[in-house]
């Protein structure tokens, strides 16, 4: 009976479906791709020729997008999609973005607000088609467990190389600047408090604390799920990595990334693992306190200093001069991509979102982490596999983390904090056709209406297994 896909639009069981596999290669092949491209290439560097357009990493993003469009117009393809609250967000996201910008292009702009605001959609185009391949090529978990661990160990990786730069106070990627047909900087290193404040392949500090940030939750549900039927206790070491690295970041955002991350993944872990959670984390802390004389009374001090400390003092004073800004279009904003650095940084991706594409944007922005958020912990309510209850709830806390880091720093003008935000819903999207197919399998039934198979498992709660 699960056979019988040409007439019922039904999602085949996480345990037993291979996925969605266009010809020659899949969705995690490339989505890994991207992974290598975001966290392994400086993300500051770009093809000369291609200016603003010449990221490798934005680059790969419309090649998803291309890939995704061949697939679904194959006339052999007979799975079709579970419904995704995601995907309805992503579009009115896009939607008013590109109201947005045609408004701003109708009012008139000055040369060079041209080609930003046009790469401003070419970067939403690249993002998109991360989200729909994910969302639509991951559908199996083996397939699900394999990318959440390619951005796991992407991001402890990256927290190694600051680790590094942090110890050898060397960007150790400068070399890299030097790369034939690329322009940029590759990367380096800032300080604080007489401490480095390592970036790893980021741009700046803050892009390099999100994706640290989002690694946690994703590397603690790789040590209780697993590799591959293998050993955990591999995966405990990037839990330790990515802690010590929060705090040798020397940033008040990448603590505040990491007390959310932890905040939020724990509760949703089973209690059994909870206790070595606590224990590693401890561990690393105090480590970190221990080895580095003078680190926690700067950490310390960066809180209790706030109030007197330019940078949180202009975030503040930016929220004064939000309704100035919005006061000509407040539901559009001045046009996607056309309110730049040299009128205001408002270090707020909120506000400067807000600013940009107007209340609504801001609202369809909210509107897709909710979407996402929401799916993966319904997936995880909904399976009765307790691996994807675990990921369910850790994907979730990856969303929650982005959500408050992104009011602390303009996050998607950052290609690694934005591309990990729009990969990272993607997998919200991928866990819930993951959690509604073995759901709907052990509830026993099959329906031809896919809206009300999945009113009838948000009604009929499944018992965990452990």
């Amino acid at each position: 009976m699960l056979r019988r896909l040409d007439r019922v639009p039904a999602p085949v069981a996480a345990t037993g479906h291979t996925g969605w596999r266009p010809a020659g290669v899949d969705a995690v092949t490339m989505l890994t791709i991207y992974i290598v491209l975001l966290y392994g290439f400086p993300s500051s560097l770009s093809i000369a020729v291609l200016g603003s357009f010449g990221r490798p990493q934005f680059l790969w993003g419309l090649v998803l997008l291309g890939w995704w469009l061949l697939a679904r117009l194959q006339p052999t393809q007979s799975i079709r999609s579970v419904p995704q609250p995601a995907r309805i967000a992503l579009g009115a996201f896009l939607v008013v973005c590109l109201l947005s910008f045609a408004q701003a292009m109708l009012r008139g702009q000055p040369f060079d607000q041209i080609s930003p605001a046009a790469s401003a959609i070419v970067r939403l185009l690249s993002w998109t088609g991360v989200v729909l391949v994910a969302m639509d090529g991951i559908r199996s978990m083996s397939d699900l467990m394999k990318l959440v661990r390619r951005l796991a160990f992407a991001g402890a990786a990256v927290a190694v190389l600051g680790l590094v730069q942090f110890l050898t106070d060397q960007p150790i990627i400068d070399f890299l600047t030097g790369l034939p047909g690329f322009t940029g900087d590759a990367g380096g290193i800032d300080s604080r408090g007489g401490f480095i404040r390592p970036a790893g392949t980021a741009t700046h500090p803050l892009e390099y604390a999100t994706a640290i940030a989002v690694a946690l939750p994703l590397a603690l549900a790789c040590a209780i799920v697993g590799d591959g039927g293998r050993k955990r206790a591999r995966w405990w070491t990037p839990v330790g990595i990515v802690t010590l690295a929060s705090f040798l970041a020397v940033s008040r955002s990448a603590v505040i990334g990491f007390g959310i991350a932890v905040i939020a993944a724990i509760p949703g872990l089973p209690a059994r693992f909870r206790p070595a959670v606590i224990t590693v984390i401890t561990v690393a802390f105090a480590g970190a306190m221990a080895a580095v004389p003078g680190l926690y009374g700067t950490i310390v001090g960066m809180f209790l200093g706030v109030g007197d400390d330019p940078s949180a003092l202009s975030r503040t004073a930016a929220l004064d001069l939000l309704p100035v800004f919005l006061a000509s279009s407040p539901l559009l904003g001045a046009g996607t991509g056309t309110f730049l650095p040299r009128y205001y940084i408002f270090d707020n991706q909120w506000a400067q979102m807000t600013v940009e594409i107007g209340v609504l944007g801001a609202l369809a922005f909210a509107g897709v982490l909710l979407a996402a958020a929401w799916s993966a912990w319904r997936a995880s309510r909904v399976s009765h596999l307790e691996d994807l209850q675990v990921v369910g709830r850790c994907v979730t806390a990856c969303i929650v983390t982005i959500g408050v880091l992104f009011g602390l720093f303009d996050g998607l003008a950052f290609p690694i904090s934005a591309g990990t935000a729009f990969l990272v819903v993607g997998l919200c999207a991928a866990a819930r056709t993951v959690g509604l197919s073995d759901g709907w399998v052990a509830l026993g039934g099959m329906t031809a209406d896919a809206g009300r198979r999945d009113a009838s498992l948000d009604a009929a709660p499944v018992p965990a297994r452990s």
